[in-house]
């Protein structure tokens, strides 16, 4: 989320549409043969050492196509790493593509596409669509036997207004693409693996729910068994009530300088305003989770004085202290709350490609830590943040585009379905970017929540400018970079299949800033970062809004020029409008990075409590 000071620029993405952008290379399977279903795939841009492709499938027949399975080969020497809009495997050189369930439905006539990056020089042969040739010749491909029905499916959780289901894999001839999960007679979602969560339910509504799998020829198993499940009864603490998630992230050096502390969270007001705490950071070492500052996490002695309970920390043997005992103690006398220990960060996460290599260890090592029984009941779950799977943030990642979702399901597996797991992700949604890196939509299956980072998309780490807004809603008129936005970043999630109430919308209390700057609009030159408390370039709200208050907005968020100095950041009155946007998207509620950030009595983190309703 962040390294200590404050977060940093967003890498730039990999400069892979360069001069062959635009250029389509039709693969060698283009014709079109009537009442058929078929395939075409083009390389839209080509330069040399490696591609972008993208495939499109034609329903050509005049009957709805209820899943797709597209195969083909590449040689040696030429491979396929991100891929977007459909669901990977891959052995050897032959590679096979299978809807990601959003967009395995394809209306006579209709279409659908999926895309992908690779390397090499060269292209694809023996293609293949739903058995038959990706041309149309010998389809449909002869595959008329549907999967067994899906088995033990059972209700592993449930709020006043969802529930989550889990059920075992079905089995069949070709492979399963996809399971339909059916509210009585109405399909409520589909998805690739074999947990779901349906939301929008009523509170104190019995429902009843069966689960139904898909191959890729389109044949259907029968039901599973049924479950019936009756939501919980509508409460204001609810912390998985839809939409009202208010999560906050600690920054455990806020100790330090800072002069944060657990106790502040309470007297601050917040505590009462959020639903989930995430404690920041844990390190991620040869593979594990380990502690990132033993001192500050559960040694540092709290006086009477400093204590949540008005209370000393023991000095007894084995006794616990530092934040984790705070946390303890703010869970009592706040019952709603849930704490996720997050672990990685900026500076902390060059360790997950070695843990990728052996996710299950990895999720081993992190659920022994977290379930210490030192303090595993301060502890709700865990959070992930990796920055950045198979991309670069301080350090590059070559772990593969499969490494995230790997990982996440060893998570989940280890953690089991009474524990949170959940990941804080890139919003780089420009086109060949980070969230294209590696497969999210994959992963979300395993995860509770996601928390896309949408802040820090524009800082003076461009020194000379131009200025832009650090956290901007939506794109505006000379935006420095497509795809840098809150918005685009949802959107792009969206389309992959990251559902929406998998989603929270990420707010920083801090501003970003420069000096040297003339022009009090957006788009202006500057001479470098402006001087900042704990780091150039970075300054927290509550300092802000006396420093250098706002004088516009663009963008769905503020910016203020003072002097020669030029700052962008949320103010009380445009985190209300960004919460209306999550609103109206469905989204499970906001996050912010950090709780030090704010005023003494909590002003950002009201706006977003009131926003959210």
């Amino acid at each position: 989320m962040s390294r200590s000071g404050g977060r940093r620029a967003i890498a730039l993405a990999g400069a892979l549409t360069l001069a062959a952008a635009g250029t389509a290379v039709a693969a060698p399977v283009a014709a079109t043969a009537a009442a058929a279903v078929t395939a075409t795939c083009t390389k839209t841009s080509d330069w040399g050492t490696g591609f972008e492709g993208k495939c499109t499938i034609t329903n050509g027949t005049d009957t709805a196509l209820s899943g797709w399975r597209l195969e083909f080969d590449l040689p040696s020497g030429t491979s396929i790493g991100s891929t977007w809009d459909a669901a990977k495997s891959v052995s050897g050189g032959h590679y096979t593509f299978t809807d990601a369930g959003w967009n395995a439905t394809v209306d006579p006539g209709g279409t659908a596409s999926f895309g992908f990056t690779g390397t090499g020089s060269g292209w694809i042969s023996g293609c293949t669509i739903n058995g038959g040739a990706c041309d149309g010749s010998g389809q449909p491909g002869g595959d008329t036997q549907a999967p067994s029905a899906p088995s033990n499916l059972r209700a592993t959780g449930k709020t006043s207004t969802s529930v989550t289901l889990a059920w075992n894999a079905a089995t069949d001839n070709v492979g399963v693409t996809a399971y339909d999960v059916y509210r009585g007679d109405t399909k409520a979602d589909t998805v690739t693996g074999t947990t779901a969560t349906v939301s929008g339910l009523s509170p104190s509504t019995s429902y009843t729910f069966t689960v139904r799998a898909r191959d890729a020829a389109g044949n259907t198993s029968p039901a599973s068994n049924a479950v019936s499940v009756t939501t919980d009864a509508s409460g204001g603490d609810d912390p998985g009530t839809s939409g009202g998630k208010v999560i906050g992230y600690f920054a455990q050096w806020g100790v330090y300088q800072r002069g944060y502390h657990v106790k502040n969270i309470d007297t601050s007001g917040s505590a009462a305003k959020l639903t989930h705490i995430n404690y920041a950071f844990g390190n991620v070492q040869n593979g594990q989770c380990t502690v990132g500052d033993s001192y500050a996490d559960y040694d540092r002695y709290y006086s009477a004085a400093e204590s949540v309970d008005g209370e000393a920390d023991s000095w007894d043997a084995g006794a616990l202290r530092g934040s984790f005992n705070q946390l303890r103690k703010l869970k009592k006398k706040y019952p709603h709350l849930k704490v996720l220990w997050s672990f990685g960060g900026w500076t902390w996460s060059s360790g997950f490609g070695q843990a990728a290599a052996n996710p299950a260890a990895f999720a081993d090592s992190c659920y022994k830590l977290v379930e210490d029984p030192r303090w595993a009941d301060v502890f709700d779950g865990i959070d992930i943040d990796w920055e950045y799977p198979n991309a670069c943030g301080q350090t590059c990642d070559t772990s593969g585009p499969d490494a995230f979702r790997n990982l996440m399901a060893a998570l989940r597996q280890r953690f089991g379905s009474d524990n949170l797991v959940t990941a804080a992700i890139t919003a780089d949604a420009s086109s060949g970017g980070k969230i294209d890196a590696a497969d999210y939509a994959g992963a979300a299956q395993y995860v509770d929540w996601f928390l896309p980072m949408t802040y820090d998309f524009f800082g003076a780490w461009d020194a000379a400018g131009p200025t832009a807004p650090h956290s901007p809603l939506t794109s505006y008129a000379g935006i420095p970079r497509e795809g840098f936005n809150s918005d685009a970043a949802i959107q792009k999630l969206k389309s992959k299949g990251v559902p929406a109430s998998k989603l929270l919308l990420g707010i920083g209390f801090y501003g970003r800033g420069w000096t040297g700057v003339t022009q009090s609009a957006p788009g202006g030159s500057a001479t470098g970062p402006a001087p900042g408390t704990y780091e150039q370039g970075i300054e927290d709200y509550k300092v802000l809004k006396n420093s250098c208050p706002a004088t516009g907005t663009v963008g769905g968020t503020a910016y203020a020029h003072c002097g020669n100095q030029w700052w962008s950041y949320d103010t009380p009155a445009t985190i209300g409008g960004k919460m209306t946007y999550a609103k109206n998207q469905g989204l499970a509620g906001s996050f912010f990075w950090e709780l030090s950030g704010d005023t003494s009595n909590g002003e950002l983190i009201t706006a977003i409590r009131n926003g959210l309703g």
